[in-house]
């Protein structure tokens, strides 16, 4: 029986000797009624992992606290004058406080102790009686609770006394009858029987808690892994809200983030780039009245549901220029824009014609499109066997980014501000801009020297605007300083050609391919590059008003062209080395082989676990290696986004190698897309190596904004990170499957729900 009272022996103390000749006389009767008690009821008080027995009768409940008061007694008789109401703790005084050793050991579990639920007010009084159990097992217990914890507890103990009293009838606690006991003696007797019924947890909580069941008392008891993520434990019971912001179901996070909108500066376009909120919103967006499922591709080329992008600010003002037109419930694109007006198709081909050294498809492949308007010039490049990253910023021409998605074709929403865009260095084929609105030949020639960093050397940049075939006084100027600047950048005037149908002019610049002619300037400037300005930083970087170097060896990467499309797909870049280490751990030109045969299969796989092709357009990875997944994907009517996180190895080259698309990113923030924009979202051994850096709820929130309702999510990842990715999409009522073929593959496809409440986020 010592171990069951050794951690009340010094914790109390009596008041007088007397105590002790009065207890002493009835401890022999005591034992021996305690021992049976203890036979009969097959129950010991010192087991801190069983439930305290809730239906002691008086006399057994009076006769242990006579025997454990004389314990106490034998152990304290040199300290005969000490207050009663003093309590002794095994590694500091407390006596200002009268903290009780259940509440020390509440301390122990809900305060110090791994910081477990330190936040939780509600979780304090519910797991009382555990905490209590837990600290006499142990042996330990901790005193960092402030005091008007402290206070607060002991007015809740009182409380639950009377309460005890009350309901002694019903034998529902162990206090029931040593109420009346407690009224033969002296205060100083009821402050003794009070601490022990303290210390040994007898109280309404803990026979409670006994009740419950073991599972529910470790479901409240999160990881250290939970504890570090903070939100991330208890997933199935997180209460979603929808977003309460000005851009409504528009809602892009980093571009729409209102607290820095509201003082940012315009003169360089910085209010339309990329500002994070401090905290990655966990809300979600709302879905737009009457939604519905979006056309396939390659109907959705011509026609989108209006009331998917109910914005009809475009086809009033730009209606004219068959940019895009109100047509009942549909949203119609004639093809049109601004410098082709009679269709994409005529100005694609008219610039084919006017430089044949374009060769759309073979030659030409990857293009940047920049100021892409409704994404028309893009849609129809696809027919050409051409694949263009357009972009545009969210700005007064509003969801124009968004029309181009919702029709199928490759667009983000960016600008060209003050930072450079997410792109590595030399890898477009050509870069396009008609009519876009940038002042190329201002700050220097800032943003143009911007487009050179990502040009190829040997691409074409075409210009079609104003000053290239009008004789305005301000057209005029501004080709005097864009022919100035261009030469200054060893950039070299092909050849300018009018459209008579369109009644446009475009002209073509080429970038050069070696360092020669920036040797030969007799003035430097624009200046040349740092050596150590790495032209693939793109992530935050501010511009540069500078030239980078062209390769100098000829295995240098942009030394040469790559092999014409579609051979460049399947081929390793030339300048892939024996003696570079894949991300895989083989040489690298072996490590890319590999890899692109590692998708062969993924069809048959996903198709197989219900991916429907035919309703599949928009496709993003959200972890790329080597492009290998969008490679197998080539003959399918769709595009894939390939993503390169920033923490990871630098493959985004070899991918525009391939005459792929894809850009830096970093999941732990939002990406710049318009929400509902991408049918099918794959992210192959992402979430386990973002969980080392950020909250996996944001960034499941984030891909529940980009995704259609109706869109997928495939995950391969390790187990634990698919474990909590499945139970966040449970939550958002994604219906989940997990793949039978093979293990750590997870298939989610987004229904339709919507949470009811708002959240402001700013």
């Amino acid at each position: 029986m010592a171990p069951a009272f050794s951690k009340g022996r010094g914790n109390k103390r009596p008041s007088s000797t007397s105590y002790t000749s009065t207890v002493t006389t009835l401890v022999f009767v005591a034992l021996c009624v305690f021992g049976v008690w203890m036979v009969a009821s097959n129950s010991m008080v010192s087991s801190p992992k069983r439930a305290t027995i809730t239906t002691h009768t008086a006399i057994d409940n009076t006769e242990e606290e006579l025997l454990e008061s004389v314990t106490n007694t034998n152990n304290n008789n040199d300290n005969p004058d000490e207050s009663s109401d003093q309590t002794v703790n095994n590694n500091q005084d407390d006596s200002s406080d009268g903290i009780t050793k259940s509440e020390e050991s509440e301390s122990n579990e809900n305060g110090s102790s791994d910081n477990n639920n330190s936040d939780d007010g509600a979780l304090l009084s519910s797991t009382q009686n555990e905490a209590s159990s837990e600290s006499n097992e142990n042996g330990s217990s901790d005193n960092d609770n402030n005091n008007q914890i402290k206070a607060s507890q002991k007015d809740e103990e009182n409380q639950e006394q009377s309460t005890s009293m009350e309901s002694q009838n019903n034998n529902v606690d162990t206090g029931g009858s040593e109420s009346q006991e407690q009224s033969s003696l002296g205060n100083d007797e009821q402050e003794n029987e009070k601490q022990l019924r303290e210390d040994k947890g007898e109280n309404d909580d803990s026979t409670q808690e006994a009740e419950k069941p073991k599972a529910e008392k470790k479901r409240k008891k999160p990881s250290k892994q939970e504890e570090a993520k903070g939100d991330d434990d208890n997933n199935n019971d997180l209460e979603w809200h929808l977003c309460n912001v000005t851009a409504g179901f528009d809602f892009i996070p980093c571009l729409d983030n209102e607290k820095y909108l509201k003082y940012s500066h315009r003169k360089h376009y910085e209010h339309r780039e990329r500002h994070c909120p401090e905290d990655a919103p966990t809300c979600l967006v709302p879905l737009p009245n009457g939604y519905k499922e979006h056309i396939p591709w390659p109907s959705s080329r011509d026609k989108i549901w209006y009331h998917n992008i109910p914005h009809t600010k475009l086809a009033e003002v730009k209606g004219h220029q068959n940019w895009v037109k109100l047509t009942g419930e549909f949203l119609t694109f004639p093809g049109g824009g601004t410098q082709f007006i009679h269709g994409a198709l005529h100005y694609i081909d008219f610039l084919q014609k006017a430089e044949a050294g374009i060769a759309w498809g073979k030659h030409t492949r990857v293009i940047l499109d920049v100021g892409c308007g409704v994404g028309s010039f893009g849609g129809y490049l696809f027919e050409r066997d051409v694949i263009a990253m357009s972009f545009a910023p969210k700005d007064e021409h509003e969801a124009q980014v968004q029309f181009a998605l919702e029709r199928g074709i490759p667009a983000l929403s960016a600008v060209m501000g003050t930072q450079r865009l997410q792109f590595p260095g030399r890898v477009f084929d050509l870069v396009h801009c008609a009519r876009c609105r940038v002042p190329w030949h201002e700050d220097g020639g800032l943003l143009l020297l911007e487009l050179n960093r990502v040009l190829r050397p040997g691409g074409f940049f075409v210009w079609s605007a104003t000053p290239v075939y009008q004789t305005l006084k301000e057209d005029v100027e501004i080709w005097k300083q864009m022919s100035a600047l261009t030469k200054a950048m060893c950039w070299e005037l092909v050849t300018i050609k009018n459209d008579t149908l369109n009644q446009v002019g475009a002209a073509f610049f080429r970038k050069p391919v070696s360092n020669e002619c920036y040797e030969q300037r007799e003035e430097n400037e624009p200046p040349m590059c740092k050596d150590d300005d790495d032209p693939n930083a793109a992530w935050y970087v501010p511009l540069q008003a500078c030239l980078h170097k062209l390769p100098g060896e000829k295995s240098e990467r942009g030394a040469e062209w790559p092999e014409a499309w579609p051979e460049r797909l399947h081929k390793a870049p030339y300048w892939l080395s024996d003696s570079q280490v894949g991300i895989f751990g083989k040489p690298l030109p072996q490590d890319f082989v590999e890899e692109d045969q590692r998708w062969k299969d993924v069809i048959d796989e996903l198709s197989n676990n219900g991916v429907s092709w035919s309703n599949i357009r928009n496709v993003m990875d959200m972890r790329a290696v080597y492009g290998g997944f969008a490679a197998a994907l080539r003959d399918l009517q769709l595009w894939v986004f390939n993503v390169v996180n920033i923490d990871s190895p630098d493959t985004l080259p070899i991918i525009y190698e391939r005459g792929l698309i894809g850009i830096y990113h970093d999941w732990c923030e939002s990406f710049s897309t318009y929400p509902r924009t991408y049918d099918l979202l794959h992210a192959d051994q992402l979430f386990s190596k973002l969980k080392n850096r950020c909250k996996l709820a944001p960034v499941i929130v984030e891909v529940d904004r980009i995704v259609r309702p109706g869109g997928s999510l495939v995950v391969r990842d390790e187990s634990n990170a698919i474990s909590e990715v499945e139970s966040l999409l449970k939550s958002l009522h994604w219906e989940v499957t997990l793949s039978k073929d093979q293990e750590g593959v997870l298939f989610a496809k987004k229904g339709y729900w919507r949470p009811t409440s708002f959240v402001s986020v700013f």
